[in-house]
């Protein structure tokens, strides 16, 4: 070999070397890019990505474009179109962690690994409250899911009618997808309600005589008398006790509801010749509906009712949320006089 052949040899090896080097050298670039710390949240440790249902792939990475998450969009599109995350967009919220890569982002996405949304609903007496609680953590819209709660075909078609449909709704944490909507809400209540209402909780009921609904009532007047676990069961049994001998509940906190002054802490005389079928002073039996959604240990205390012979209750004059009982009317009104100079010492009045 001639020494000129073996001068072009060994430059072209020098060549091939320097070209493989500087693609060695691009390579591992483009590899720390992907695969390195590409997403910044700003001195945060986590951020939430919401994606709403009907989204598409390029929706999202414009979103993460305007939060300012990842410096290089450009290589973000590239790495998203390289594992075809138009065709994998899963709706939810999405937990990003600070420092990871774009390739970790992308399969996150992809895997529809979302965080789901605790929702709870602890206390509401109608309707408005219950749609606005109930969105808090969810997509759906409070008006639309109010829209929903009133609408009676939505009644009907779950074997409710307009007072009793509140009922259907179990106060409780349950977890949702964030992007939940308000259709897909009541569903999954229905379903939930079905689930709670267990052959032994239904088997109670018919003991009672009372229809699930009633029970809900009743127990939504159960919790409005009392805060306190241990007057639960024997506050049912007084009311248990009126129904079955045909006694007016008198409940006052029916009157409350009628009137719709939930600011009332003295129910009078007055208050008791309100027309409503709300009144239990006026009419025999339950009202229509439960004044409230009653929690679940007020639903299983009425199943759960104490048996005894107690007729009538009132709050104790110590104010400590328990209830005096008694059998006769003599001795509930000694009972009822000893609280109600307890309300003029502290000058409650209305």
């Amino acid at each position: 070999m001639t020494k000129r052949k073996r001068s072009i040899i060994k430059y072209f090896l020098l060549f091939v070397l320097l070209v493989g080097a500087v693609a060695a050298y691009f390579g591992y670039d483009l590899y720390q890019k992907i695969f390195g710390s590409g997403v910044n949240l700003k001195g945060k440790q986590t951020e939430w990505l919401y994606i709403e249902k009907g989204a598409g792939a390029n929706e999202v990475i414009d979103n993460i474009a305007q939060a300012g998450f990842v410096k290089d969009m450009e290589l973000m599109r590239w790495v998203a179109e390289q594992k075809n995350l138009a065709s994998h967009i899963y709706p939810g919220r999405y937990k990003l962690r600070n420092g990871m890569s774009i390739n970790s982002l992308i399969d996150l996405l992809r895997s529809g690994s979302h965080t789901p949304s605790k929702v709870t609903f602890s206390f509401a007496r109608v309707a408005e409250d219950l749609a606005g609680k109930a969105t808090r953590n969810i997509s759906a819209d409070s008006i639309e899911l109010l829209k929903l709660l009133k609408d009676i075909n939505v009644q009907t078609r779950y074997g409710f009618n307009e007072n009793t449909y509140l009922s259907m709704y179990i106060p409780n944490t349950y977890e949702f997808n964030w992007a939940t909507t308000a259709e897909e809400f009541v569903e999954r209540m229905a379903k939930e309600y079905k689930r709670f209402w267990t052959a032994e909780r239904k088997a109670k009921a018919q003991k009672i005589g009372l229809s699930q609904s009633e029970v809900s009532t009743l127990a939504s007047i159960v919790q409005s008398e009392t805060n306190m676990a241990k007057d639960r069961p024997r506050i049912a049994g007084v009311y248990v006790n009126r129904l079955e001998k045909g006694i007016p509940l008198e409940a006052d906190p029916t009157l409350v509801y009628a009137l719709g002054d939930f600011t009332i802490k003295r129910v009078l005389n007055k208050h008791k010749k309100i027309k409503s079928p709300y009144n239990t002073y006026m009419n025999k039996g339950l009202p229509p509906g439960p004044i409230l959604l009653p929690s679940i240990p007020n639903i299983d205390a009425v199943l759960n009712y104490e048996k005894h012979d107690y007729i009538f209750f009132c709050a104790k004059e110590d104010f400590s949320g328990y209830s005096n009982f008694a059998k006769t009317y003599k001795q509930h009104l000694r009972n009822a006089k000893k609280y109600q100079q307890a309300l003029n010492k502290r000058k409650i009045y209305k």
